[in-house]
């Protein structure tokens, strides 16, 4: 895979209070990756990414939310995540570039 095909794949880390309680029991890590990634894809750009090995990879589509605002109703965009499990003596820093 290139560089500029795993950035597509893997797009952000997510960051919310779930997924830190997920990191820290579970050794999970939770990526917002692109709606036409699979796993296999997501499992390789995070291995090459990282330089972890990747234990399994879990996928789920997150619908958007209806809002209104003044009247007027709109939907914010479909999105898929991605739950990376790595092994246990390993750790992803998102603080450090990518190489």
């Amino acid at each position: 895979m290139s560089l500029n095909n795993l950035y597509t794949t893997i797009l952000s880390p997510v960051i919310s209070e779930k997924s830190n309680r997920v990191g820290e029991l579970a050794n999970q890590y939770v990526f917002k990756v692109a709606k036409s990634a699979n796993k296999q894809q997501i499992k390789s750009a995070v291995e090459q990414l990282f330089k972890v090995d990747v234990l399994n990879v879990s996928v789920l589509n997150v619908k958007g939310k209806t809002k209104s605002f003044r009247m007027k109703t709109g939907k914010r965009p479909d999105w898929k995540k991605a739950y990376v499990r790595i092994k246990q003596d390993q750790m992803i820093d998102f603080g450090a570039k990518a190489e």
